[in-house]
């Protein structure tokens, strides 16, 4: 059977059907990563280092949060080749299954008391292949709805799949809060396990959404005319470098928020400032629940004044609002964390993840566009937000408990992105079919068009 031809079973190309599924995948799939940057905050220290002091075993919990970034660039070259060559539906199932079944092993891993250092290094070993399936999800989830969109709302409906992130982060976080509200010694003994096992019943859902998906027809039309790269990869790298580096500069901002926010901040409250873990469980919970309704609203705003003044808008919030940021939570009072968390979710945040899903779009051709935008997007999460936890962590031990250097370090990552964003011409209004001629060394061609 032809790709893109009709399946047994599969959802007709109605965008909104298409955007739907991409939103409920990649909810699931960020579910499982988020539980365990929450569960690394609460308890995995204390269940898989315990041979060391409690501010050195969050550090190492901290380190195997890491470990999935460090994957995720993997996953997504990985994806990237069999997405670009084969097809994109292939590459979602795959991703689910693979965050899946790595979710649910670490909810029935052995602790520490147990089976001793094994426990920690099957948690890294875990955590890494969790890295392998996010690091294969975004691409494949944005392009699905990006390409199969109408024309003037790529925008819109490539903010979906984005609202993935706080959704899975919104049901992540409620989960927590649910189980870390047991008495005694529950929570540390069993609790902590639910939210991971919880997600085997929500990966069947998803896979039962996905295998009714088709390929988009951009994709479909380029395999017909054999026109797919036999290294996609290497293909991007050659003829797009600037393309590549520009759009790893843009999530800057919308990365080191998201990570700082939600997972060293509940940390840091909790342990430093002497602040109930469910106060800050709670803020991260209503940021969520409103940016369910933000980002589809900066991805349309997008479509009509284009993707960056959306993106600036953003990147600039967090610049001149980390300090005030971190000055609102350092007061220890819940409604001023509630606001902080709220204003930066929603003022810095929505606004560039939600536009980069079609941004970094279309910034590749259709023959090379999940490997460039998956690459991309995954190599930036890697150098932004994988050492995000750990590094706010040590700038705040050497600042003596202050917290003014990891409002800097927030306000130097979206100034990176400010800049990248500003170095890219607009592309709102950019045919994505029209990317299709051949591009040669140096970004000429119709897709280096999209930058200055």
């Amino acid at each position: 059977m032809q790709a893109g031809s009709q399946q047994f079973g599969a959802v007709p190309t109605n965008p909104r059907k298409v955007a739907f599924a991409s939103f409920i995948g990649t909810t699931i799939e960020w579910y499982d990563f988020f539980i365990y940057g929450t569960a690394a905050a609460l308890v995995l220290g204390k269940l898989f280092f315990p041979t060391v002091s409690s501010t050195i075993g969050l550090i190492a919990s901290f380190a195997t949060f890491g470990v999935a970034f460090v994957a995720r660039p993997v996953g997504a070259i990985i994806a990237g080749h069999v997405g670009d060559r084969l097809g994109r539906k292939t590459v979602l199932v795959a991703s689910l299954m693979t965050m899946g079944i790595a979710t649910l092993l670490i909810g029935l891993l052995p602790t520490f008391d147990t089976i001793g250092v094994w426990a920690p290094l099957l948690l890294t070993v875990l955590r890494f292949v969790q890295g392998l399936g996010i690091g294969a999800e975004w691409a494949g989830a944005v392009l699905m709805a990006t390409e199969h969109a109408p024309p003037g709302k790529r925008g819109f409906y490539g903010s979906w799949p984005q609202i993935g992130v706080p959704a899975g982060s919104l049901l992540a976080t409620a989960t927590f809060a649910i189980v870390s509200s047991l008495s005694g010694d529950a929570f540390l003994t069993w609790g902590w396990r639910i939210p991971f096992m919880l997600s085997f019943v929500l990966v069947i859902i998803g896979l039962v959404i996905r295998l009714r998906l088709v390929e988009p027809p951009s994709f479909t039309a380029v395999q017909n005319r054999g026109e797919t790269v036999k290294q996609p990869v290497v293909e991007v790298l050659r003829r797009y470098p600037r393309n590549v580096l520009l759009a790893i500069g843009a999530r800057f901002s919308d990365t080191l928020i998201f990570y700082i926010v939600s997972v060293f901040v509940l940390s840091y409250a909790t342990t430093t400032l002497g602040v109930p873990r469910g106060v800050v469980l709670t803020g991260v919970i209503i940021g969520s629940a409103l940016e369910l309704v933000m980002m589809p609203l900066m991805g349309a705003l997008s479509d009509r004044v284009g993707r960056r003044p959306v993106f600036l808008a953003g990147a600039g919030f967090a610049v001149l609002f980390a300090y005030p940021f971190f000055l609102l939570v350092d007061t220890g009072t819940p409604v001023l964390i509630w606001v902080a968390i709220v204003v930066m979710l929603l003022g810095g945040h929505a606004p560039t993840f939600s536009t980069s899903a079609a941004l970094l779009s279309e910034m590749f051709p259709t023959r090379v566009r999940m490997s460039g935008s998956s690459v991309s997007y995954n190599i930036s999460s890697m150098l932004a937000a994988a050492p995000a936890p750990l590094i706010a962590t040590a700038l705040l031990g050497w600042a003596g408990g202050s917290s003014w250097p990891v409002a800097l370090y927030v306000a130097l990552g979206a100034a990176l992105a400010f800049v990248s964003v500003f170095a890219v011409s607009e592309t709102f209004r950019t045919d994505m079919d029209a990317t299709e001629a051949p591009a040669v060394t140096g970004n000429t061609g119709p897709a280096a068009d999209m930058v200055r």
